[in-house]
């Protein structure tokens, strides 16, 4: 079944339909909030919950398109709203979520590590952070083209904004990320820069 005969289902009372949808969209719904929040744990639950409250109760707007990409508008508007209620002061000694690591735990080390194993780790934690770096609306579009793979029509649609300004965010986020991992693209390249 497709999201649109499950909504079908789940409107006429099949609960085991709305299960398999929150099943299906969990991936990439929870990623692209576990990132926006910056890997901290209970807030992203509480917000992959509040999506979902959001959407039932609003489910008779929903008439077609991809149910998806309403789910991404609504967690998009959710963590803008949250993000405008605190505004977050980091700090390298600061806890990211449930790990209790701190930006400062996850700064690139003066030596690469022993192994290729280790050496992932720690460029995919440098790679963490430079996303979590960016200013919120690159770092969403950055996040809804790599992780939800949406196309960039669609993540203008969610931002309410023209492509070209998705397009924008988008070269300008990776610009960002470039410069800021430069080291470790040259590392993994043999160039220099």
């Amino acid at each position: 079944m497709d999201d649109g005969e499950l909504l079908a289902a789940y409107r006429l009372g099949d609960e085991t339909a709305l299960a398999e949808l929150v099943a299906r969209c969990r991936r990439p719904l929870y990623g692209f909030i576990m990132k926006m929040c910056a890997y901290h744990e209970q807030e992203a639950e509480d917000l992959f919950q509040e999506v979902w409250l959001r959407a039932l109760r609003h489910l008779p707007r929903f008439k077609q398109g991809s149910f998806l990409s309403w789910l991404f508008r609504i967690a998009h508007n959710l963590v803008i709203d949250q993000a405008r209620r605190r505004k977050e002061v980091l700090s390298l000694n600061a806890p990211l979520g449930a790990s209790g690591l701190t930006l400062s735990d996850q700064v690139a080390a003066d030596e690469p590590a022993p192994d290729q194993q280790a050496a992932a780790r720690e460029l995919g934690a440098r790679i963490r952070v430079a996303v979590a770096g960016l200013p919120v609306n690159q770092r969403e579009v950055f996040l809804l083209r790599t992780e939800a793979e949406l196309p960039f029509k669609e993540i203008a649609r969610i931002q309410r904004t023209t492509l070209n300004t998705a397009l924008g965010r988008m070269h300008y986020a990776v610009t960002r990320l470039r410069a800021v991992l430069r080291t470790d693209y040259d590392l993994l390249t043999g160039g220099t820069s």
